[in-house]
């Protein structure tokens, strides 16, 4: 039986927790998305006490949600994540209220007034521009962001309040991988080149915009070549040609006369494995070809589906596991059915169709495509699967991170509405235990005096104010690398350019007019010397821009023909030895990513890719890497508060 003390004690415990439970029982709260990590953090959310939740998430489910977004079933394939996930957890806590949006978070309704009624903000995004608005309108709104990514067995928690962490736009964020064109188009080395080849050129000019230009055109060299037969556009479906011969003449296009055409230059191959060029008739007997032409048959079976998202080569052709990878006879046997699925399944969405990772379709043509290349190059040929994880810029997510993360939100959450920002942490989730541990505490970061966003530090842009245009200016450096969605551009009190959908005809063709002039033009010049202001309404976001004039830059270099200087720029992505992180990054974006913190990149909201390790901050205001640290027990006590939620791997430690 207790004492009278230990009774007291327990009470006062008791009434502690009562009194935090209510102060974040009662908060509102607002998640961004509703995909891997949000169906979990909902979950959480729910469980932990949390009674009014609002959702925005423009998404809808799909089949590949379903392995680790476990709110979703198969029957809710094509209804929307947020209204869905909903429905799910109020299944098993009705008390309590939850909102759902099926909307853009960037839509004009969820404005800063609409932000400023939630006590916090929990966001899981897929992409860096729809993060970049969030943290703005939090900043404006003055409401604390809890930011959050995952990728596979990794991935972090951060915490950003206005006027006393670092925001989301602090610090540069890693650039998507990319490759030269020339190894892309003519030196491959790797299966990330094959698949980027397929993807964004083959794939591209064979279901896309035909007029767009890229390498794909080229012949051999030979005199025949220069014929007005040959000078032709080679994709162009010439008239009265069937599918089979019009997928013969590309075939025998990209896997052989291009290849011949490279191998003309024997200098390009003095210190390289020379490709071996592939013809259709060195894959397939007559009969064999004329076996897979079954699959015209076979489509025609099949047109009682309406949805043509199921139509698959691999299910015509028998071949069922993802997971194995084709021979080159397989692989071509998948390039000819896709295409000739394409056009006759899908004969109008030929002309306009991009890439989807969800459209199985174009994987398997991409996949068997760049199997074919790598055949060629002498390159290991990969699964559908694996082909799948690279073309489609991820890694694939592990739900149990998803759950993991979603943890570490509601617990960073709760400091958030205790006001208790001191023991706030950035938390990162690592593969490989670093120092015993696989969670990795790190406080937060003060803000970046430099920023742009929550400082408003003016920026510097180095132009040639004779011959840029507005237009330049508003699309390369307001839109593109500032993040506007409706600019409004004065100059002094004059003002250039607006966006609106309030402005009456005129106004909106005098700004028209105003983007076709040479900034030195326009009727309140720009020159060098000159300071534009720069808001976006929506954000509530107001920059000065300094302008220098430049006479020349460097095309290659330099190709928008002017310099921004002062904004995170994001730092190019350290190349990653696993190809699947090889080609845009792969998945999430994440909290923050700070120079002394792990680096991970942008993309879906639970696939990411951590691009740098081993560095750890120590405080706010002093950045040093682990090595500097020589005592193993002062690197630990200056790590790890005792409040902190550490997984430890064995005993030792803790006992210590």
């Amino acid at each position: 039986m207790a004492s009278g003390q230990e009774s007291s004690a327990i009470k006062a415990c008791n009434l502690t927790i009562l009194c935090i439970y209510c102060k974040y029982s009662g908060a509102k709260v607002l998640m961004v998305g509703a995909g891997g990590i949000g169906c979990e953090l909902l979950k959480t959310l729910a469980l932990s006490g949390f009674q009014d939740i609002h959702i925005i998430d423009m998404d809808t489910i799909e089949v590949s949600n379903l392995n680790r977004q476990f709110l979703f079933r198969q029957s809710h394939v094509g209804q929307s994540k947020a209204k869905v996930a909903r429905d799910a957890v109020l299944r098993f806590r009705p008390q309590i209220s939850i909102t759902p949006y099926h909307a853009n978070v960037k839509d004009p309704d969820f404005n800063v007034d609409f932000f400023k009624q939630f006590n916090v903000i929990l966001n899981g995004l897929d992409n860096l521009d729809a993060r970049r608005h969030v943290n703005r309108l939090c900043l404006a709104a003055g409401v604390p962001l809890v930011e959050s990514g995952t990728t596979g067995f990794l991935g972090q928690v951060t915490v950003h309040i206005k006027g006393q962490t670092e925001c989301y736009e602090c610090q540069p964020k890693p650039a998507p991988k990319t490759y030269p064109v020339c190894t892309i188009t003519s030196t491959p080395s790797k299966f990330v080149h094959c698949i980027v080849w397929a993807k964004d050129l083959l794939f591209a000019k064979l279901f896309g915009d035909k007029n767009q230009d890229n390498d794909l055109n080229v012949r051999s060299n030979d005199t025949a070549s220069s014929s007005s037969d040959h000078s032709e556009d080679v994709f162009e479906r010439k008239k009265d040609e069937d599918i089979e011969q019009y997928g013969k003449r590309i075939f025998n296009h990209v896997f052989g006369h291009n290849i011949e055409s490279a191998l003309s230059n024997e200098e390009t191959w003095k210190n390289r494995n020379k490709p071996r060029p592939i013809y259709v008739k060195d894959v397939f007997s007559d009969e064999t070809f004329q076996q897979n032409g079954n699959v015209d048959k076979m489509a025609e079976t099949d047109n009682n589906n309406n949805n043509l998202s199921n139509v698959s080569a691999m299910t015509y052709l028998g071949l069922k596991n993802p997971q194995e990878i084709w021979s080159l006879l397989e692989s071509s046997r998948v390039f000819f059915a896709a295409l000739k699925l394409f056009f006759s399944k899908r004969q109008k969405e030929v002309g306009n169709l991009s890439f989807d990772k969800d459209d199985h379709l174009a994987v398997e043509f991409v996949t068997a495509a760049a199997n074919i290349r790598a055949a060629s190059f002498g390159i290991p040929l990969h699964s559908l699967f694996e082909a799948k994880g690279i073309a489609g810029n991820i890694v694939h997510a592990v739900a149990t991170t998803n759950a993991i993360i979603a943890g570490l939100i509601v617990i960073e959450a709760i400091k958030v509405l205790r006001n208790d920002a001191n023991n706030c942490r950035m938390t990162y989730c690592l593969e490989h235990p670093a120092r015993k541990m696989l969670l990795m505490p790190v406080e937060p970061f003060e803000p970046n005096k430099s920023c742009y966003v929550c400082s408003e530090t003016p920026l510097l842009l180095e132009v040639n104010t004779q011959r840029a245009k507005l237009r330049d200016v508003v699309e390369k450096v307001v839109i593109s690398k500032l993040g506007m969605n409706l600019p409004l551009i004065t100059h002094g009190s004059s003002l250039l350019y607006e966006v609106g959908d309030d402005l009456d005809q005129d106004m909106v063709a005098n700004y028209e007019a105003n983007l076709e002039k040479v900034l030195s033009e326009l009727p309140y010049a720009i020159t060098g010397g000159t300071v534009i202001t720069v808001e976006d309404l929506q954000q509530e976001l107001v920059c000065n821009i300094n302008i220098k004039h430049r006479e020349e830059f460097d095309e290659e270099k330099e190709p928008d023909g002017m310099v921004l200087h002062g904004w995170t720029q994001q730092a190019p992505a350290a190349e990653n030895k696993d190809t699947t992180a090889a080609t845009n990054g792969g998945g999430a974006t994440t909290s923050t990513t700070s120079k002394s913190a792990p680096n991970i990149s942008e993309e879906d909201d639970d696939d990411l890719t951590i691009l740098e390790a081993g560095i750890e901050t120590i405080s706010p205001s002093k950045k040093r890497k682990l090595s500097d640290l020589s005592n193993p027990e002062e690197k630990r006590a200056k790590k790890i508060p005792n409040d902190d939620i550490i997984l430890m791997l064995d005993d030792d430690i803790s006992k210590q």
